[in-house]
Protein backbone atom coordinates (compact mmCIF):
# COMPACT_ATOMS: atom_id res chain seq x y z
CA UNK A 1 0.00 0.00 0.00
CA UNK A 2 1.20 3.76 -1.00
CA UNK A 3 2.20 5.47 1.94
CA UNK A 4 1.05 9.00 2.36
CA UNK A 5 1.74 11.77 5.10
CA UNK A 6 -2.36 11.26 5.93
CA UNK A 7 -1.74 7.65 6.52
CA UNK A 8 0.71 8.14 9.62
CA UNK A 9 -0.11 8.41 13.29
CA UNK A 10 -0.40 11.71 14.45
CA UNK A 11 2.62 11.23 17.41
CA UNK A 12 4.94 10.38 14.32
CA UNK A 13 3.48 13.12 12.03
CA UNK A 14 6.17 15.65 11.77
CA UNK A 15 8.71 13.42 11.20
CA UNK A 16 7.12 10.59 9.28
CA UNK A 17 6.02 13.73 7.05
CA UNK A 18 8.87 15.35 6.80
CA UNK A 19 10.72 12.04 5.46
CA UNK A 20 8.23 11.44 3.00
CA UNK A 21 8.48 14.46 1.50
CA UNK A 22 12.52 14.30 1.60
CA UNK A 23 12.11 10.78 -0.21
CA UNK A 24 9.44 12.25 -3.03
CA UNK A 25 12.24 15.50 -3.65
CA UNK A 26 15.15 12.83 -3.55
CA UNK A 27 13.38 10.45 -6.40
CA UNK A 28 12.11 13.64 -8.21
CA UNK A 29 15.81 14.93 -8.65
CA UNK A 30 16.94 11.16 -9.45
CA UNK A 31 17.68 12.68 -13.40
CA UNK A 32 19.54 15.44 -11.94
CA UNK A 33 21.69 13.48 -9.81
CA UNK A 34 22.33 11.43 -12.89
CA UNK A 35 23.19 14.25 -14.85
CA UNK A 36 25.61 15.28 -12.01
CA UNK A 37 27.95 12.14 -12.91
CA UNK A 38 29.94 12.81 -15.60
CA UNK A 39 30.97 15.79 -13.81
CA UNK A 40 31.78 13.61 -10.62
CA UNK A 41 33.90 10.87 -12.66
CA UNK A 42 35.82 13.43 -14.38
CA UNK A 43 37.14 15.53 -11.26
CA UNK A 44 37.59 12.22 -9.81
CA UNK A 45 39.70 10.57 -13.00
CA UNK A 46 41.47 13.56 -14.19
CA UNK A 47 41.60 16.00 -10.89
CA UNK A 48 41.64 14.02 -7.44
CA UNK A 49 43.38 10.64 -8.62
CA UNK A 50 46.60 12.13 -10.38
CA UNK A 51 47.19 13.80 -7.30
CA UNK A 52 48.94 10.42 -6.24
CA UNK A 53 51.48 11.18 -8.45
CA UNK A 54 52.82 13.98 -6.63
CA UNK A 55 54.70 11.34 -4.47
CA UNK A 56 57.23 11.74 -7.29
CA UNK A 57 58.41 15.35 -5.48
CA UNK A 58 60.09 12.99 -2.52
CA UNK A 59 61.21 10.06 -4.70
CA UNK A 60 63.85 9.86 -7.19
CA UNK A 61 61.39 8.34 -10.08
CA UNK A 62 62.91 6.63 -13.09
CA UNK A 63 60.41 5.31 -15.55
CA UNK A 64 61.64 1.18 -14.82
CA UNK A 65 60.46 1.56 -10.89
CA UNK A 66 57.20 3.02 -11.76
CA UNK A 67 55.66 5.43 -9.20
CA UNK A 68 55.70 3.27 -5.86
CA UNK A 69 58.89 1.61 -6.46
CA UNK A 70 61.40 4.26 -7.31
CA UNK A 71 63.50 5.12 -4.00
CA UNK A 72 62.28 7.69 -1.08
CA UNK A 73 64.69 10.64 -1.65
CA UNK A 74 62.66 12.93 1.39
CA UNK A 75 63.02 16.91 0.96
CA UNK A 76 66.01 16.69 -1.76
CA UNK A 77 64.38 18.17 -4.60
CA UNK A 78 62.89 20.96 -2.37
CA UNK A 79 66.52 21.84 -0.99
CA UNK A 80 67.76 21.33 -5.14
CA UNK A 81 64.89 23.92 -6.24
CA UNK A 82 65.78 26.41 -3.44
CA UNK A 83 69.83 26.56 -3.60
CA UNK A 84 69.35 27.49 -7.48
CA UNK A 85 69.55 30.96 -8.39
CA UNK A 86 67.75 29.88 -11.87
CA UNK A 87 64.74 28.25 -10.16
CA UNK A 88 64.18 31.38 -7.91
CA UNK A 89 64.17 33.66 -10.53
CA UNK A 90 61.62 31.43 -12.34
CA UNK A 91 59.35 31.78 -9.17
CA UNK A 92 59.63 35.29 -8.91
CA UNK A 93 59.50 35.54 -12.81
CA UNK A 94 56.04 34.04 -12.03
CA UNK A 95 55.20 36.20 -9.11
CA UNK A 96 56.24 39.21 -10.93
CA UNK A 97 53.56 38.58 -13.65
CA UNK A 98 50.82 36.96 -12.11
CA UNK A 99 50.73 40.20 -10.09
CA UNK A 100 50.44 42.45 -13.12
CA UNK A 101 48.24 40.63 -14.94
CA UNK A 102 45.83 41.00 -11.78
CA UNK A 103 46.49 44.56 -11.46
CA UNK A 104 46.02 45.89 -14.83
CA UNK A 105 43.91 42.59 -16.11
CA UNK A 106 41.74 42.22 -12.97
CA UNK A 107 39.60 45.99 -13.43
CA UNK A 108 39.32 45.43 -16.96
CA UNK A 109 36.60 43.13 -17.38
CA UNK A 110 34.89 45.38 -14.56
CA UNK A 111 35.04 48.76 -16.38
CA UNK A 112 34.28 46.99 -19.45
CA UNK A 113 30.76 45.82 -18.19
CA UNK A 114 30.26 48.86 -16.04
CA UNK A 115 30.67 50.71 -19.55
CA UNK A 116 28.08 48.24 -21.83
CA UNK A 117 25.64 48.41 -19.06
CA UNK A 118 25.35 52.25 -19.59
CA UNK A 119 25.14 51.63 -23.57
CA UNK A 120 20.93 52.08 -24.23
CA UNK A 121 21.33 51.38 -27.96
CA UNK A 122 20.73 47.39 -27.48
CA UNK A 123 22.22 47.29 -31.51
CA UNK A 124 25.55 49.04 -30.66
CA UNK A 125 25.59 47.18 -27.17
CA UNK A 126 25.44 43.98 -29.05
CA UNK A 127 27.77 44.62 -31.75
CA UNK A 128 30.21 45.76 -29.08
CA UNK A 129 29.95 42.76 -27.22
CA UNK A 130 30.52 40.90 -29.97
CA UNK A 131 33.88 42.57 -30.66
CA UNK A 132 35.46 42.36 -27.55
CA UNK A 133 34.35 39.22 -27.18
CA UNK A 134 36.04 37.25 -30.19
CA UNK A 135 39.10 37.01 -29.14
CA UNK A 136 38.79 34.69 -26.27
CA UNK A 137 38.29 32.10 -29.11
CA UNK A 138 41.45 32.63 -30.92
CA UNK A 139 44.42 30.43 -29.96
CA UNK A 140 47.26 31.79 -28.84
CA UNK A 141 49.26 30.87 -31.57
CA UNK A 142 46.76 33.20 -33.44
CA UNK A 143 47.32 35.52 -30.69
CA UNK A 144 51.25 35.36 -31.04
CA UNK A 145 50.89 35.59 -34.92
CA UNK A 146 49.30 39.20 -34.87
CA UNK A 147 51.68 40.55 -32.16
CA UNK A 148 54.23 39.13 -33.56
CA UNK A 149 53.39 40.90 -37.47
CA UNK A 150 52.31 44.16 -34.99
CA UNK A 151 55.76 44.56 -32.81
CA UNK A 152 58.30 42.78 -35.11
CA UNK A 153 61.53 44.43 -35.40
CA UNK A 154 61.75 43.72 -39.16
CA UNK A 155 58.47 44.54 -41.00
CA UNK A 156 56.29 44.82 -37.50
CA UNK A 157 53.53 47.30 -38.17
CA UNK A 158 54.65 49.37 -34.98
CA UNK A 159 58.00 49.63 -36.93
CA UNK A 160 56.68 50.61 -40.30
CA UNK A 161 54.70 53.49 -39.29
CA UNK A 162 57.58 54.55 -36.84
CA UNK A 163 59.98 54.45 -39.63
CA UNK A 164 57.92 56.80 -41.67
CA UNK A 165 57.62 59.17 -39.17
CA UNK A 166 61.34 58.96 -39.29
CA UNK A 167 62.07 57.13 -36.01
CA UNK A 168 64.44 54.19 -35.31
CA UNK A 169 63.15 50.69 -35.36
CA UNK A 170 62.39 49.21 -31.78
CA UNK A 171 62.85 45.97 -30.89
CA UNK A 172 59.76 45.30 -28.71
CA UNK A 173 59.55 42.06 -28.00
CA UNK A 174 63.81 41.61 -27.48
CA UNK A 175 63.40 44.25 -24.67
CA UNK A 176 62.15 43.09 -21.12
CA UNK A 177 60.14 46.10 -20.54
CA UNK A 178 58.57 46.15 -23.64
CA UNK A 179 58.21 42.31 -23.63
CA UNK A 180 56.33 42.57 -20.24
CA UNK A 181 53.82 45.23 -21.35
CA UNK A 182 52.72 43.52 -24.55
CA UNK A 183 52.82 40.07 -22.77
CA UNK A 184 49.95 42.22 -20.23
CA UNK A 185 48.13 43.45 -23.07
CA UNK A 186 47.77 40.68 -24.95
CA UNK A 187 46.35 38.63 -22.07
CA UNK A 188 44.16 41.57 -21.35
CA UNK A 189 43.03 42.37 -25.06
CA UNK A 190 42.14 38.20 -25.13
CA UNK A 191 40.34 37.22 -22.13
CA UNK A 192 38.62 40.81 -20.68
CA UNK A 193 35.72 41.15 -22.74
CA UNK A 194 35.22 37.12 -22.25
CA UNK A 195 35.50 37.63 -18.54
CA UNK A 196 33.27 40.83 -18.77
CA UNK A 197 30.25 38.38 -19.20
CA UNK A 198 30.17 37.65 -15.46
CA UNK A 199 29.66 41.26 -14.26
CA UNK A 200 26.82 41.99 -16.59
CA UNK A 201 25.56 39.04 -15.33
CA UNK A 202 25.63 40.34 -11.98
CA UNK A 203 24.71 44.00 -13.06
CA UNK A 204 21.70 42.40 -14.42
CA UNK A 205 20.15 41.81 -10.70
CA UNK A 206 20.38 45.33 -9.55
CA UNK A 207 16.61 46.92 -8.99
CA UNK A 208 16.53 49.31 -12.18
CA UNK A 209 14.71 51.76 -9.23
CA UNK A 210 17.69 52.69 -7.64
CA UNK A 211 18.92 54.14 -10.63
CA UNK A 212 16.05 56.04 -11.12
CA UNK A 213 15.70 57.26 -7.26
CA UNK A 214 19.50 58.73 -7.24
CA UNK A 215 18.59 60.39 -10.72
CA UNK A 216 16.02 61.99 -8.55
CA UNK A 217 17.83 63.19 -6.41
CA UNK A 218 20.18 64.96 -8.24
CA UNK A 219 22.95 61.79 -8.69
CA UNK A 220 24.97 62.15 -11.52
CA UNK A 221 26.08 59.17 -13.78
CA UNK A 222 29.32 58.46 -11.66
CA UNK A 223 27.56 58.53 -8.52
CA UNK A 224 25.21 56.09 -9.87
CA UNK A 225 28.40 53.84 -10.44
CA UNK A 226 29.98 54.59 -7.02
CA UNK A 227 27.32 54.15 -4.72
CA UNK A 228 25.17 51.73 -6.51
CA UNK A 229 26.33 49.70 -9.63
CA UNK A 230 30.07 49.20 -7.86
CA UNK A 231 28.37 47.92 -4.56
CA UNK A 232 25.75 46.03 -6.19
CA UNK A 233 28.77 43.75 -7.77
CA UNK A 234 30.88 43.66 -4.74
CA UNK A 235 29.90 40.22 -3.99
CA UNK A 236 30.66 39.17 -7.34
CA UNK A 237 34.24 41.20 -7.50
CA UNK A 238 35.37 39.65 -4.07
CA UNK A 239 34.54 35.88 -5.17
CA UNK A 240 36.63 36.77 -8.45
CA UNK A 241 39.44 38.55 -6.59
CA UNK A 242 39.96 35.66 -3.83
CA UNK A 243 40.08 33.09 -7.15
CA UNK A 244 42.60 35.26 -9.05
CA UNK A 245 44.92 35.59 -5.86
CA UNK A 246 44.71 32.13 -5.52
CA UNK A 247 46.13 31.63 -9.37
CA UNK A 248 49.21 34.65 -8.16
CA UNK A 249 51.34 31.30 -8.62
CA UNK A 250 50.19 30.28 -12.61
CA UNK A 251 50.85 31.79 -15.62
CA UNK A 252 49.48 30.41 -18.44
CA UNK A 253 51.57 28.37 -20.80
CA UNK A 254 50.24 28.59 -24.03
CA UNK A 255 50.20 32.30 -23.94
CA UNK A 256 54.28 32.36 -22.77
CA UNK A 257 55.25 29.89 -24.67
CA UNK A 258 54.42 31.57 -28.00
CA UNK A 259 55.48 34.88 -26.87
CA UNK A 260 59.22 34.62 -25.11
CA UNK A 261 62.34 34.27 -26.92
CA UNK A 262 65.96 33.51 -25.91
CA UNK A 263 66.60 37.44 -25.44
CA UNK A 264 63.93 37.81 -22.66
CA UNK A 265 64.27 34.57 -21.06
CA UNK A 266 65.52 35.48 -18.10
CA UNK A 267 62.50 37.02 -17.43
CA UNK A 268 59.96 35.52 -19.48
CA UNK A 269 60.71 31.69 -18.28
CA UNK A 270 58.34 30.98 -15.33
CA UNK A 271 56.62 27.98 -13.32
CA UNK A 272 55.07 26.20 -16.33
CA UNK A 273 57.52 26.84 -19.18
CA UNK A 274 60.08 25.68 -17.02
CA UNK A 275 58.24 22.24 -15.69
CA UNK A 276 57.53 21.41 -19.82
CA UNK A 277 61.01 22.36 -20.39
CA UNK A 278 63.16 20.49 -17.88
CA UNK A 279 59.82 18.24 -16.93
CA UNK A 280 59.44 16.47 -20.26
CA UNK A 281 61.89 17.45 -22.20
CA UNK A 282 65.15 16.71 -20.08
CA UNK A 283 63.23 14.45 -17.93
CA UNK A 284 63.49 15.70 -14.70
CA UNK A 285 60.47 14.60 -13.32
CA UNK A 286 61.07 14.77 -9.68
CA UNK A 287 62.74 17.93 -9.39
CA UNK A 288 59.57 19.47 -12.02
CA UNK A 289 56.88 17.86 -9.88
CA UNK A 290 58.44 19.34 -6.29
CA UNK A 291 58.14 22.91 -8.30
CA UNK A 292 54.39 22.22 -8.97
CA UNK A 293 53.79 20.83 -5.34
CA UNK A 294 55.37 24.54 -4.18
CA UNK A 295 53.40 26.04 -6.41
CA UNK A 296 49.74 24.22 -5.77
CA UNK A 297 50.83 25.25 -1.81
CA UNK A 298 51.27 28.44 -2.16
CA UNK A 299 48.31 28.76 -4.09
CA UNK A 300 46.78 27.35 -1.66
CA UNK A 301 47.83 29.69 1.12
CA UNK A 302 47.20 32.50 -0.99
CA UNK A 303 43.19 31.64 -1.72
CA UNK A 304 42.65 30.90 2.27
CA UNK A 305 44.69 34.21 3.11
CA UNK A 306 42.45 36.09 0.53
CA UNK A 307 39.35 34.46 1.65
CA UNK A 308 40.33 35.43 5.44
CA UNK A 309 40.60 39.33 4.70
CA UNK A 310 37.08 39.15 2.63
CA UNK A 311 35.83 37.35 5.53
CA UNK A 312 36.39 40.37 7.53
CA UNK A 313 34.03 42.33 5.01
CA UNK A 314 31.14 39.73 5.16
CA UNK A 315 32.59 38.41 1.50
CA UNK A 316 33.93 35.28 2.41
CA UNK A 317 33.91 32.54 -0.04
CA UNK A 318 33.53 29.94 2.32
Amino acid sequence: MKVTPAAVGTDQAPAAKEAFYQTKRFRQNIPLFAMLIPGVLYYLIFRYAPMGGLVIAFKDYNFHDGIWSSPWVGWKYFEVLFQSNVTLQIIWNTLTLSVLNLVFGFPAPIIIAIALNEVRKTWLKRWIQTVIYLPHFLSWVIVAGIVLTLFSIEGGTVNKLLGQWGWEPVPFLYRADSWIAIFIGSGMWKEMGFSAIIYLAALSSIDPSLYESAGMDGAGKLRQIWHITLPGIRPTIILLLILGVGRLMEVGFDQVYNLQNPTVLEKAEVISTYVYKVGLQQAQFSLTTAMGLFESFVGLVLVLSANVLARKFDQGLF
